[in-house]
């Protein structure tokens, strides 16, 4: 009964003492507790103030892409929250020189194994920022061609003239040269036509002018021209040159395709096919078989 009594006793002993070691452990960390917990919430809200204020920012700059403010917007917040993160750490005596360093680390090797997606990531960033393409505008990049529906940090989504769906990386699009079909306002178009030899030159170059005169379509400046622009193995080759909207290119040339010839076949003016005159030298008479007896 008695060594019941001192195992209890023991037992009551040691709670004690285990208490009054976490009374003087709480007593010591409160500040600690209370200024971590009053840093995270200021390091928090502060975090979305400067997430805001870096989107209304950046929203200054006339033009700046949408997705570039939020994805910098984004990268201040969550380098505010980092740096808040190691500061709360550092209040309760961690070595938050390791911690760096360790996050250093861990950044490198994601860095070399994400090597191709970050280099998309460096793309897409200078798509956006430069601009060399916008959204609903036709491009050329080599492999790549259609109109652009989506550009983002990483890849880039087309539409090509048929219709089908194209996910380009960035990389790809950056180091391509770009042909740009629509971001310029206006167009040239040159429309060749074959005629015969023996047909009115004069006339056929006057059907050309009145065709682009009539039509709204064709600007005024620079002043459309039609002329004679190479003397061809079976034709004389006439020109139209004009320049329209870039809206208006593709439809333009097709109706003008089309009328040229209309107009041509209705005033007697022809478009031969390709000729060839072959002479024989020597030939055999009538009564001669070329063969030797």
């Amino acid at each position: 009964m008695d060594e019941i009594q001192l195992r209890t006793a023991d037992m009551l002993d040691a709670g004690q003492a285990a208490l009054v070691q976490l009374s003087q452990l709480a007593v010591a960390y409160s500040f600690s507790i209370l200024g971590a917990f009053i840093l995270l919430i200021v390091g928090y809200v502060i975090a979305g103030i400067l997430e805001r204020s870096v989107y209304a920012g950046l929203g200054q700059f006339r033009g700046f892409d949408e997705t570039l403010r939020k994805f910098f917007s984004k990268t201040a917040r969550y380098a505010l929250l980092i740096l808040v993160g190691v500061t709360v750490l550092a209040q309760f005596g961690v070595q938050t020189a390791s911690i760096i360093a360790a996050l250093g680390a861990i950044g490198l090797a994601i860095g070399l194994a994400l090597q191709g997606t970050l280099q998309n990531i460096a793309a897409g960033i200078m798509l956006l920022a430069l601009r060399p393409f916008r959204v609903g505008e036709y491009i050329d990049a080599g492999s790549v061609a259609g109109t652009i529906e989506e550009i983002g940090l990483f890849a880039t989504e087309l539409k090509t003239f048929d219709g089908v769906y194209v996910l380009a990386p960035n990389s790809e699009l950056w180091n391509t040269p770009v042909t740009n079909y629509s971001r310029n306002p206006t167009r040239r178009s040159d429309i060749l036509v074959g005629i015969g030899y023996n047909d009115d030159i004069g006339k056929a170059l006057s059907i050309m002018r009145d065709m682009m005169a009539n039509d709204s379509r064709v600007l005024k400046a620079p002043e459309p021209m039609a002329f004679v622009a190479a003397l061809a193995d079976s034709s004389v080759n006439v020109n139209m040159r004009y320049w329209t909207s870039a809206g208006d290119f593709w439809q333009t040339q097709f109706d003008f395709t089309r009328a040229v010839k209309t107009a041509f076949e209705e005033n007697g003016i022809s478009i031969p096919f390709p000729q060839r005159e072959v002479r024989y030298v020597g030939a055999p008479t009538a009564g001669d078989t070329g063969v030797e007896a």
